[in-house]
């Protein structure tokens, strides 16, 4: 279905004018631009702005990251038994496909597994925003972020055409990112994949095109296959007391008085994160592919809670027989 019939439906809803948005400062400019960019309809583009609603609660979220909460809070939230055990429940349904995309993106199969744990709990918690709302909220009225957001708004729409979405019924994040993968639009465009043969990339209802998208992803953002990720670190009092060093080698770390595990590479290079835990520290050297992690978002908090979620998913894997995970579906 072509979206001018797609938008011709969404005349026919009936939505109260009076609950809809205001218009928001830059809408108009924004159609226009894209009836002359990518050829749009410029009355259909107009149907679906206005019924397109301001969401001040989207506005809330954002200038609100989770990251505020201390690290043991945060990491509980994603790193816990309840998390583990549906987990195993959705490696064991969809093993082929991870083992495929472990194959192809070099990707381990327990950290494809733990970005789609902590994005969504594997597909259970897509969002409740609607996707058409909260992104033109925050293209025309989040300043900070207004150019990323309306680029984010503007491949939303080509992706409805693509895929053809009906731009009123699909919701996300309160930031717009979509399925359960829970990829932005332009990564939807960019590194999404068909994982399942159905020459359809879903990432709305189909767990192993979210699969191998997640491979996709971080292997186009530089994952190194069979590198290490992070390991734990001790440090003596001058750098507890002191700036942390930017990057460097491990060799450099350890003349700095930094101890690790024998498994990180002396040649590799990383860099020194810390978490507060209680009334003191925790350390550990983080290499390229935990940086890789961060590319999915920005945050050390995020990275090192989808690490250990994987290293949790793959011991609770080792110590039960495939037989029992079988019965835990």
């Amino acid at each position: 279905m072509r979206i001018s019939r797609i938008l011709i439906l969404l005349s026919l809803l009936s939505v109260p004018h009076a609950a809809l948005a205001v218009v928001l400062p830059g809408i108009p400019e924004f159609i226009e631009e894209m009836v002359e960019k990518h050829q749009f309809k410029r009355n259909e583009l107009e149907v679906v702005f206005d019924r397109a609603q301001h969401i001040p609660t989207v506005i809330e979220a954002i200038s609100r990251p989770p990251t505020i909460r201390p690290w043991p809070e945060y990491r509980a939230s994603f790193v816990n038994p309840e998390r583990i055990r549906l987990g195993l429940k959705f490696w064991d349904k969809h093993l082929a496909a991870l083992q495929n995309a472990e194959r192809e993106f070099g990707v381990p199969q327990e950290i494809i597994l733990a970005v789609i744990g902590v994005e969504t709990v594997y597909g259970l918690d897509v969002g409740t925003f609607l996707t058409l709302d909260a992104l033109t909220t925050l293209a025309f009225d989040y300043p900070r972020r207004a150019k990323f957001f309306r680029s984010e708004l503007e491949n939303y729409l080509l992706l409805a055409r693509e895929q053809q979405f009906d731009l009123l019924t699909i919701r996300g994040s309160f930031a717009g990112a979509l399925g359960i993968p829970q990829f932005m639009p332009s990564s939807y465009r960019t590194y999404a994949v068909d994982y399942n043969g159905d020459h359809r990339i879903d990432l709305l209802r189909e767990p192993p095109d979210a699969i191998g998208s997640v491979g996709s992803y971080l292997k186009n953002y530089g994952w190194a296959s069979g590198e290490v990720v992070a390991v734990p670190a001790q440090v003596d009092e001058k750098i507890r007391t002191g700036n942390i060093p930017a990057p460097r080698s491990v060799v450099d770390w350890l003349n700095e008085g930094v101890r690790v595990e024998k498994s990180a590479s002396p040649a590799g290079t990383a860099r020194l994160a810390d978490f507060t835990v209680e009334s003191d520290k925790e350390y550990w050297l983080v290499f390229n592919n935990f940086e890789v992690i961060t590319r999915y978002n920005n945050s050390d908090y995020y990275a090192m809670s989808v690490f250990q979620l994987a290293q949790a998913l793959k011991e609770a894997r080792k110590s039960k027989p495939d037989t029992e995970i079988s019965r835990a579906k």
